[in-house]
C-alpha cells in the first residue's frame, strides 16, 4: 500500500536518510492512512538520536518538545512535527509516564513499545508499511487488540483502557477478549490517571458510532469513573413506557442522539437519579424529582471531571428540563425561548427524541410527531422573526423614560410586563401600541 504524506514529512525522512539514520511516519497518521482517513498529524520515528536529529536540522525552528524521551518537534511552514528516536520504555511507576527511556537502534523494539496494533505500524515510501504485529489484519477485522500483553500495556499507562473503549466507538470496532478483560480488570488504575485526560477520551467515546456496544460490554470501566451510575444498572423502571432498566436506556438514548459531545453527555447523566428517586403505587414506578436531583448530581460529577462552566450549565439545564412537556402553540414556544433561548431550545428537543428513541416502541411514534410539530412551531417563529426576547421588543428603557417612567425596577417590571404581553399575543410588537399602554399607567 502506497501512502501520501505530506512534502514536509517526505522532507524530514529525507533529511534523515540523508544522514545516514531511518526515518519513518508512525503511529496514527499510518493507521488513519491505511483506514483511508485524513490523518491529522505526521508523527515521525528515526534511529537518530535528539541531539543528531537537532543537527540535521539546523538552523531551522525547533522545540525541544521532550529530549528526556527522545522528542523534539521540528517546525515547517508553521505545521509541528514530532521526531522522536527508537526507544523502549522502563517502568511506569504512577502507570502513566515511563520512569526512564532507552533509545535503540531497533524500529521493531520502537512500534513493540506501543498500545494497541492498529497503533504500532510504520511507514516509510521506499520501505512501505512495517506491520510486525498485525494491525493491517486487525483494522481489516474490526479489532482493537493491544500489543504483546496486555496487562502490562495497561499498567504502563492505564489512560490505554479509556483508549481502548474510545477506538473502539469511534472506528466501530470490537475490542479483542484478552484485551477486554484487561481493560475490565486493570480498570482501578484509572484512579491514578488525571481526571482532564479522562474527560478528553470520554467526550470522544460517546459520540462515538459504536458507542452502545463499548459500554454494554464494558459497564465496570464507565462506573470506575462514574460510581454514581452503578444503581442505574439493571434497575427496574417498572413503568409502561419503558421497557428497558434505567442503564440500558440511558446507552440506547446515548447512542440514539447526535454525535455531539453535549447532547451525549446529558443522555449520559439525564436519569441518573432515577434509582434515589424512585417512588411505586398501584399504578406502577415513578421517579418525581429525578430530573432536578440529576441536574445537581451531573453538576457535581462534571466538576469533579473538571469540565468547563459552559459545559457544565448546559448539561444541567438541559437534564432539568429534559421531562417538561412541551406544546406546538407559538405561544408556548415563544415562553421557552424567552427563558433558554433558541440553540438551547433546539438542543432540549434533540435530548427530548434520543429520550423518547429509547423508551418502549408503542410510545415511540407518538412523541416523535408530537416533536416534530414543536420543531415545525419553533422554526416558523424564528422565520417569521417574532419577538420573544427584549433586545427585539419594539421599546426599550429609554423609550419609557421618554414617557414618564421614572429611572429604577419600574424600568425593568414594564419591559417584562410588555414582553409578556407580546408573547401572550395580547398586543402587537409595535412601539406605539407598547408606549399607549405604558402611558395609560405609568405605575407599576
Amino acid at each position: 500500500m502506497n501512502i501520501k504524506i505530506p512534502d514536509e514529512a517526505q522532507y524530514i525522512i529525507n533529511r534523515l536518510e540523508e544522514s545516514g539514520y531511518e526515518a519513518y511516519v508512525a503511529g496514527g497518521c499510518v493507521r488513519d492512512a491505511v483506514l483511508e482517513t485524513e490523518p491529522k498529524d505526521w508523527d515521525i520515528c528515526t534511529q537518530a538520536l535528539p541531539e543528531q536529529t537537532m543537527k540535521c536540522f539546523e538552523g531551522q525552528r525547533i522545540i525541544e518538545t521532550g529530549l528526556r524521551h527522545g522528542t523534539i518537534t521540528l517546525v515547517l511552514d508553521h505545521k509541528p512535527f514530532e521526531i522522536t528516536t527508537y526507544r523502549v520504555d522502563g517502568t511506569y511507576s504512577d502507570n502513566r509516564h515511563p520512569d526512564t527511556v532507552e533509545f535503540v537502534k531497533d524500529l521493531k523494539e520502537d512500534l513493540a513499545r506501543r498500545d494497541f496494533t492498529i497503533n504500532a505500524m510504520a511507514y516509510n515510501p521506499k520501505t512501505g508499511i512495517v506491520d510486525f504485529f498485525g494491525g493491517q489484519e486487525d483494522i481489516k477485522d474490526g479489532i482493537i487488540r493491544c500489543v504483546g500483553d496486555a496487562d502490562k500495556r495497561f499498567q504502563e499507562d492505564a489512560l490505554r483502557i479509556m483508549r481502548a473503549l474510545r477506538f473502539a466507538a469511534v472506528l466501530g470496532f470490537t475490542i479483542e477478549k484478552n484485551t477486554s478483560n484487561s481493560c475490565i480488570g486493570n480498570r482501578q488504575l484509572l484512579q491514578n490517571i488525571a481526571v482532564e485526560r479522562i474527560a478528553v477520551e470520554l467526550n470522544q467515546l460517546i459520540v462515538g458510532k459504536g458507542v452502545f456496544d463499548v459500554l454494554r460490554t464494558h459497564t465496570s470501566v464507565l462506573t470506575e469513573i462514574i460510581p454514581e451510575m452503578i444503581p442505574m444498572v439493571g434497575f427496574d423502571q417498572n413503568t409502561a413506557y419503558h421497557c428497558f432498566d434505567v442503564f440500558q436506556h440511558t446507552l440506547r438514548s446515548v447512542a440514539y442522539a447526535p454525535s455531539d459531545v453535549v447532547i451525549r453527555l446529558t443522555m449520559l447523566f439525564h436519569d441518573i437519579a432515577k434509582p434515589k428517586c424512585y417512588h411505586e403505587d398501584e399504578r406502577g414506578g415513578h421517579f418525581y424529582g429525578h430530573a432536578q436531583a440529576g441536574a445537581e448530581m451531573a453538576r457535581e460529577i462534571l466538576q469533579r471531571l473538571k469540565y468547563d462552566n459552559d459545559t457544565i450549565e448546559t448539561v444541567t439545564q438541559l437534564i432539568l428540563y429534559h421531562g417538561v412537556e412541551l406544546h406546538p402553540e407559538s405561544k408556548s414556544i415563544k415562553r421557552w425561548l424567552n427563558r433558554i433561548g433558541e440553540v438551547r431550545l433546539r438542543q432540549l428537543i434533540e435530548v427530548k427524541r434520543a429520550d423518547a428513541m429509547a423508551k418502549a416502541d408503542q410510545y415511540r411514534q407518538g412523541d416523535m410527531d408530537a416533536l416534530d410539530r414543536i420543531t415545525a412551531t419553533i422554526d416558523e417563529v424564528i422565520e417569521q422573526q417574532q419577538c420573544f426576547a427584549l433586545k427585539d421588543l419594539a421599546v426599550d428603557g429609554r423609550d419609557l423614560i421618554a414617557v414618564g417612567v421614572p429611572q429604577g425596577t419600574a424600568i425593568g417590571k414594564w419591559l417584562n410586563r410588555l414582553m409578556d404581553m407580546v408573547i401572550d399575543e395580547q398586543v402587537e410588537n409595535d412601539k406605539g401600541k407598547l408606549l399607549k399602554i405604558v402611558q395609560e399607567k405609568k405605575e407599576i
